[in-house]
């Protein structure tokens, strides 16, 4: 697996966990061999947002890793809204890829039915909403104003663009291979867990699909394994929240845990400024007695203005920066506990941490695992994912592992 983000990452690792499959989560392109026992690798990438040359450049070294440890099939997984522009980066990376693996017809499928996503007539929607209408046209970095999944990747891609009807997807895996177009990246339709386990089973000897974390339900029957339950080893000890992310949900989060927790906003025009000592924040942190929020997290029109006054990277940049070096100061100094929201702050903060394999343990939320860096416990969520209890939630099931 290539995954485009760190949130990414973890929420395919846990899909294929629990479908029994020993796998590991690797920060970055390892610079070692991964351990032969494993039945799939995630290379967690940070090349969402990047630009498209250094997305391509990572993506390569991933894939070209991945093959040396022996991998007989790549996805790249990108997020099940789909995130990107219109340069890309899915199509162009997706191209690449093909390339390298001498791909003919490509799957391509972000549905993933448990957290509301769903692929259907090629246009994606969350919820009953079509995507453009779901708050995504309102992302900062990657604002998803077309629902059509063949129209946006074809804007990106230098490939033909086909598509497989839910309707053919119910007839079962012999169907779906016998609908797919030769050198192609086909969009398939998947509105429930039954479709993208047929998928999987379509994709049976593919060398690379594309997709969010529903894609990989099909696929480790394909290799012999069976469902299980991840194991946890309780962490006890300081605790914190540290969220970036704008999304509709995660705003929802910080303001349920806002009720019950001490909290510290971070202003875009502040942080651009260096304002804050991540020194000053870390000892805050620490001294709360009950696991406190550390946010950005801002209405879309707020972070919008900030982004025409300073520009987008330079606001991204100075937020990731502050919250990378807080994490690792609060790491140093003990936190035990760290739950994360948001795709790009989850990535600056893995990074901080210095973190270069996660360990992958039970679901938190669907799509959202508990993980271990040594002796820290993690979670790393994607913006929209959790219900709104989720920060204090999650703290509690890292402490007690129930």
């Amino acid at each position: 697996m290539i995954a485009d983000d760190f949130t990414g990452a973890s929420d395919i690792a846990l899909t294929l966990a629990e479908a029994g499959m020993p796998v590991a989560q690797f920060i970055g392109i390892p610079s070692g061999s991964a351990d032969p026992d494993l039945g799939a690798g995630v290379v967690a990438l940070k090349s969402r947002t990047a630009p498209v040359d250094e997305a391509i450049e990572a993506s390569m070294a991933a894939c070209d890793w991945l093959l040396a440890q022996g991998a007989e099939q790549i996805i790249l997984k990108v997020c099940s809204t789909f995130d990107s522009t219109e340069r890309g980066n899915i199509g162009p990376v997706l191209d690449a890829l093909a390339a390298r693996v001498g791909a003919g017809p490509v799957i391509v499928c972000p549905a993933f039915p448990e957290n509301g996503r769903s692929v259907y007539m090629g246009h994606l929607f969350v919820g009953d909403r079509l995507l453009n209408e779901s708050g995504m046209e309102d992302h900062p970095l990657t604002p998803m104003r077309d629902a059509d999944i063949r129209r946006v990747l074809g804007a990106q891609s230098k490939r033909v663009i086909a598509h497989v009807p839910a309707a053919t997807v119910r007839q079962g895996d012999a169907a779906i291979v016998e609908a797919l177009a030769g050198d192609a990246h086909v969009v398939v339709d998947a509105i429930a867990d039954e479709d993208l386990i047929r998928i999987g089973g379509a994709a049976a000897g593919l060398p690379l699909l594309c997709g969010g974390s529903g894609i990989a339900l099909g696929l480790p029957g394909n290799y012999g394994f069976e469902a299980s339950t991840p194991t946890w080893e309780p962490v006890d000890g300081p605790g914190a929240v540290i969220s970036g992310s704008c999304s509709r949900a995660t705003r929802a989060q910080v303001a349920e845990y806002l009720q019950k927790a001490p909290a510290r906003q971070i202003e875009a025009r502040q942080a651009v400024e260096g304002a804050y000592d991540p020194d000053a924040i870390a000892d805050w942190v620490l001294a709360q007695d009950v696991a406190p929020l550390v946010y950005s997290s801002a209405d879309p029109d707020v972070v919008r203005a900030a982004q025409e006054t300073f520009g987008t990277e330079k606001v991204a940049g100075a937020i990731e920066g502050l919250f990378a070096a807080l994490a690792r100061r609060l790491a140093a100094r003990g936190l035990r506990r760290l739950v994360v929201a948001g795709g790009e702050t989850s990535g600056a903060v893995v990074r901080g941490l210095g973190a270069r394999e996660l360990q992958i343990g039970p679901r938190a939320a669907a799509g959202v695992p508990l993980m271990r860096s040594g002796d820290l416990a993690l979670a790393l969520k994607s913006g929209n994912f959790g219900g709104p209890a989720f920060f204090g939630e999650t703290l509690v099931l890292m402490e007690t592992g129930r």
